[in-house]
């Protein structure tokens, strides 16, 4: 039989077909390279938690997809998208360029990036509804419930909104990628009291955004950053705002339905907004000569550093490498390297103390505020970023389908009985 070990992985011990727990029998569970266990399903196979404590809070170690999106080592550091090392993309690479990598499989050619561009710059034009819709709501509003509110709205006005074909799907997910940055940059002036600023046709994606929030052509430096900034946090394989994708689209729900179920996912704090608690966290220390002191005192306190750690990653996060340069050059040009240099003793304390690796949003945060992005938006950029990846893994769920259902270990009782009203405690 295999035994599963509390990490979750799988011990050979003999053959399969032994009693589980509960009654079930364990019928050739498939192993994947690493030992972990790639299919439990039906109700034959599954895995209860009993003597050999066979429960996986949080999914962790469970491959529940094949996709040929996204690679992760985490041992090794490596992620590559569709075949291709980040390093390689984020040194070369566009994010249109990256875009159509993560959607169709392969570098586009001339010709078809530049039709890709031309859809782009179409798609950015907002329906003059969904910018009324801005325009009503309070501008209390956090810019992730906006986002997610006008993906709900956007479907209302998709040329292709009752057609699920494949051909489709790549036209909506061309068009939600061109909406985010629209629907971001829209907010984010409409809330500070301004307009909006239509698209600049001459303007690549990432140099258009920070023109439609900011009102002037941008520094090629800041733009190129940024570039690389989408590139970097297009994709990361199963992360909890793809899968909560791939569940509702398994259902055969529509694309924009399975995209506003990422946006909601995305804005929990476990997920998306770690980039914005490093900037509250250096806002918060204020000057480079407090830093690792103040890095001492909450791991004394046992509290968390935001930006180090990761479930996949036990070594540096590879996007990291790209955000920690980009931070330092462009704290440089700006004359103030206040948020890079904070950051590098922040960094080198956690790792003389603890051990543990900086991640993506460690020194994302100081590369947008550079840039002049507001903090709230952090997120939101995030979300402008990785629609291409979770609309990349919406083509593939919807590619070759199957429900997604996982089972649950009940905890409840057994033998409750139905009590009266009148027998019961008032």
């Amino acid at each position: 039989m295999y035994k599963i070990n509390t990490g979750g992985f799988i011990d050979k011990q003999k053959t399969d077909g032994d009693a589980l727990p509960g009654g079930g029998i364990r019928t050739k569970n498939t192993l994947t390279p690493g030992g972990r266990i790639s299919i439990l399903s039906t109700a034959q196979n599954r895995i209860h938690r009993g003597s050999n404590g066979m429960v996986n809070p949080g999914l962790e170690g469970v491959v529940a997809a094949q996709t040929a999106v996204c690679f992760i080592d985490g041992q090794q550091g490596r992620m590559l998208y569709r075949g291709h090392d980040i390093h390689d993309l984020a040194a070369h690479s566009s994010f249109e360029e990256t875009a159509y990598l993560l959607w169709h499989g392969d570098l586009p050619g001339s010709d078809r990036l530049a039709e890709l561009n031309e859809q782009l710059l179409a798609g950015r034009t907002l329906p003059a509804a969904v910018l009324d819709l801005l325009r009503v709501l309070p501008r209390r509003t956090a810019p992730m419930d906006v986002l997610r509110s006008a993906v709900s709205f956007l479907s209302a006005y998709d040329p292709d909104a009752a057609n699920h074909t494949h051909e489709a799907n790549l036209r909506k997910a061309v068009r939600l990628t061109a909406q985010f940055a629209s629907v971001t940059a829209a907010w984010q002036r409409i809330s500070s009291g301004g307009d909006p600023i239509a698209p600049n046709p001459s303007l690549g994606h990432a140099a258009n955004f920070l023109y439609m929030l900011n009102g002037t052509t941008p520094d090629p430096e800041h733009a190129k950053a940024f570039d690389v900034a989408l590139i970097l946090h297009a994709d990361h394989e199963l992360n909890a705002s793809t899968f909560a994708a791939r569940v509702t689209a398994a259902t055969l729900s529509d694309m924009h339905s399975a995209v506003t179920s990422a946006v909601g996912t995305l804005k929990g704090p476990l997920h998306g907004g770690a980039n914005k608690d490093v900037m509250d966290m250096l806002n918060e220390i204020g000057e480079i000569s407090l830093a690792a002191d103040y890095v001492r005192e909450k791991l004394a306190a046992r509290e968390k550093i935001p930006g180090f750690g990761h479930r996949v990653y036990k070594t540096e996060d590879p996007r990291a490498t790209h955000l920690r340069r980009l931070s330092e050059e462009l704290g440089s040009k700006a004359g103030d390297p206040k948020w890079y240099e904070m950051s590098r003793v922040i960094e080198q304390t956690m790792m003389e103390l603890k051990g543990i690796a900086c991640n993506v949003d460690f020194y994302s945060g100081s590369v947008y505020a550079s840039m002049g992005i507001p903090a709230g938006l952090f997120t939101p950029v995030f979300a402008c970023s990785r629609i291409t990846g979770w609309t990349a893994h919406l083509l593939e769920q919807y590619a070759d389908n199957r429900i997604i259902r996982p089972v649950g270990e009940y905890t409840g009782p057994t033998e409750a009985r139905y009590i009266p009203m009148e027998n019961r405690p008032a």
